[in-house]
């Protein structure tokens, strides 16, 4: 089974979201659907929107979509959608 590098943007409901509880919640929730090697970047948006990149890598024969859903759930989440998919070679 090959390993997929993953980037999953989400944007938060409004400036005023905490980002930091987001970021923790979304660590939680991608490392109980087997996720790995997980990084966050914060990407400025417009008037004082941030939205969070996550990158990590897990199974690509998994199923994406449940994942998605489930970040979708965290509080103070507006969306969450992939951006970036690609096989890792090694």
């Amino acid at each position: 089974m090959a390993l997929a590098i993953i980037k999953i943007k989400i944007m938060p409901e409004s400036p005023d979201t905490d980002l930091e509880d987001i970021q923790k919640q979304a660590e939680k929730t991608i490392s109980g659907e087997k996720g790995s090697n997980i990084k966050f970047e914060k990407e400025p948006i417009a008037f004082g929107l941030n939205a969070l990149n996550i990158i990590f890598s897990r199974e690509e024969t998994l199923d994406s979509d449940s994942l998605i859903n489930n970040l979708k759930e965290i509080s103070g989440v507006n969306s969450a959608e992939i951006t970036d998919f690609r096989r890792a070679i090694g």
